[in-house]
């Protein structure tokens, strides 16, 4: 099983469903040797509190909180730049027997860190399947990345989201 194209990219707005999306490709592709992360909410009584990192590997990091004192903040949450670059170094994206890139998402928390970005060019570089979401507005990098040549750069909709499994992966059925 494959993605349709190497590099693939979903954007769209907050909540259209992009997480979802990958996690549904990352189940479909169990096959595959992947590695990556989804960033997941943290809830707590209906509030959104911050956002999780979950490895494909199974290593967890808290990427911003509302409780996290920092100078990198995206709205009302601290970003742990520093954390994200140790969760980073666990991944091992790069490595030779890697098939596919997983990553959810290229948007601003991520984009504090220097690393981040240089592991974002490295991996569309690659002769690796990337599959990624990306936010939907964003800086030169945001722009940079979408626009290069080699992506293939789908935005998700809520009239879209039910046809994109299909439209991502090659050799799904589409029939029960």
């Amino acid at each position: 099983m494959r993605l349709r194209h190497v590099k693939t990219l979903v954007t769209g707005k907050p909540g259209v469903g992009k997480t979802t999306l990958i996690q549904k490709i990352i189940e479909r592709m169990r096959s595959v040797n992947m590695a990556g992360f989804c960033t997941i909410e943290i809830r707590s009584t209906g509030s959104r509190l911050g956002f999780e990192l979950q490895g494909l590997n199974g290593e967890r990091r808290t990427l911003a909180h509302v409780d996290i004192a920092s100078r990198n903040r995206v709205g009302r949450y601290g970003v742990d730049t520093n954390g994200f670059e140790e969760f980073l170094e666990t991944l091992d994206l790069l490595n030779p027997d890697i098939e596919l890139i997983v990553i959810d998402e290229i948007g601003k928390m991520e984009l504090f860190s220097k690393r981040f970005r240089s592991l974002i060019r490295s991996a569309l570089s690659s002769d690796k399947q990337v599959l990624a979401s990306i936010t939907l507005k964003g800086n030169e990098f945001i722009l940079e990345i979408k626009q290069r040549l080699d992506i293939h750069l789908l935005e998700m909709t809520h009239g879209n989201r039910d046809h994109l499994l299909e439209e991502i992966v090659e050799g799904l059925c589409t029939y029960p």
